[in-house]
């Protein structure tokens, strides 16, 4: 396993990348824990709170594709330094601010913002131009690792420090931990001399806005959004709510938080694996598979009792494919368009995702104050889960593009 990250300084930029995920993931990935406790403390609601937590998801997909053009552009470097600071600065904000509106903006907007700058497109997209072509896929794999790896450390932790120290006192934990994470940039940007094994004479480079015009007008890459769009629904509902829907079945929050570390820790072997599998198989069906499994599991959990163990098997399933649709994504947009504009392209991807994901966190909220339950919602997710599987399916796959 890894043989093409055993080259010198490969492996570096691999797990340089997949440290500043793990932590930008694993605070972001938590945020679900806050609901009921800041709901307690300050009488938000559940509806406000939601809301903000969706306009986290928006903002986080929105920040994607900007911070993408930046590194494009400049370099990571600064655009993962400012990504952490801003992290840093909403969660620590949080505990002073005590209206909807205010939540929005830091622990919605700030913190969001922070962790989506770094996250994914950058750091993909950094590691993508700087390693060999036969490394992008298991490197890719161990990145989106380090992410499953931070929820699974940091969900079980948070609930921790929310219980001993209340919600206000983690959320400072939570941004002293992003500032302690700036010295990983350097790791990352210090292995620049590691480049592609074959690089063959291309085409010279018509810009960023052609190939963002480009991609606009490629059905493959419409259908890869519309799946994706799918996926954040599915994830940004799961990890804002399944501790609502734990706490309505009469369960302890020592089970959220548990189930959330169990979907963590099973995606560190989802992610592998589809890092290994995109190296054999088409990636489109690596990712129909994937969004067909999420239908039928869900569909199972409906017809189970809801007992502990009923949501640690659940979150097992479930976060085998959690985040590792993003190495099949990300490798599907750089067959279509080279690595060149990675970061961008595949950031309008994350955007689309996080368009599901706003949908998937607000419409939840609503759905639990306007019916007392998620019934509606798991529909809806069985239901567009099959469709992302079909939509992958005529997905063109050319061979892979060297920038």
């Amino acid at each position: 396993m890894f043989q093409s990250l055993r080259q010198p300084g490969v492996m570096v930029i691999a797990l340089a990348a997949a440290g500043i995920l793990m932590v930008t993931m694993g605070i972001r990935q938590s945020f679900g824990l806050f609901i009921h406790p800041i709901d307690k403390s300050t009488g938000m609601g559940i509806m406000s709170i939601s809301f903000a937590m969706a306009v986290g998801q928006l903002a986080w997909g929105a920040i994607q594709p900007i911070a993408g053009a930046c590194a494009d552009r400049w370099g990571p470097d600064r655009v993962l330094a400012a990504g952490l600071l801003i992290l840093a600065l909403g969660c620590a904000a949080t505990p002073f601010i005590g209206t909807g509106l205010g939540l929005t903006v830091t622990l919605g907007l700030l913190a969001n913002i922070g962790a989506g700058a770094g996250s994914f497109s950058t750091l993909i997209g950094a590691a993508a131009q700087r390693l060999p072509d036969h490394a992008r896929g298991q490197a890719s794999g161990l990145i989106n690792a380090g992410g499953s790896f931070g929820q699974f450390v940091f969900a079980p932790l948070v609930q921790k420090l929310i219980q001993l120290f209340g919600w206000m006192s983690a959320l400072w934990v939570l941004a002293l931990t992003a500032l302690l994470t700036l010295p990983l940039i350097r790791k990352l940007s210090s292995a620049h001399n590691v480049r592609p094994a074959s690089h063959p004479t291309a085409a010279p480079s018509k810009g960023l806005r052609h190939a963002v015009k480009e991609a606009a007008q490629d059905r493959s890459y419409l259908l890869l959004n519309l799946g994706f769009f799918t996926c954040g629904f599915h994830i940004a509902f799961l990890v804002t709510h399944l501790p609502g829907e734990i706490d309505l079945c009469g369960l302890p929050p020592s089970v959220a938080s548990w189930s959330l570390a169990l979907i963590g820790l099973s995606n560190i072997f989802g992610s592998i694996a589809a890092g290994s599998w995109i190296a054999r198989y088409r990636s489109k069906h690596v990712l129909a598979l994937m969004y067909a499994s999420r239908a039928l599991l869900i569909i199972w959990y409906l017809l189970m009792p809801k007992t502990d163990w009923v949501f640690y098997l659940f979150a097992i399933g479930l976060g085998f494919t959690w985040l590792a649709t993003v190495p099949p994504t990300a490798g599907i947009v750089g067959k279509l368009f080279g690595t060149r504009y990675l970061a961008t392209l595949f950031g309008l991807t994350l955007l689309s995702h996080q368009i599901g994901g706003f949908l998937g966190a607000w419409l939840g909220g609503i759905a639990l104050t306007e019916f007392g339950d998620y019934s509606w919602m798991w529909y809806a997710d069985i239901a567009l889960a099959a469709m992302a599987a079909l939509v992958n399916l005529p997905i063109r796959e050319a061979k892979m593009q060297t920038a």
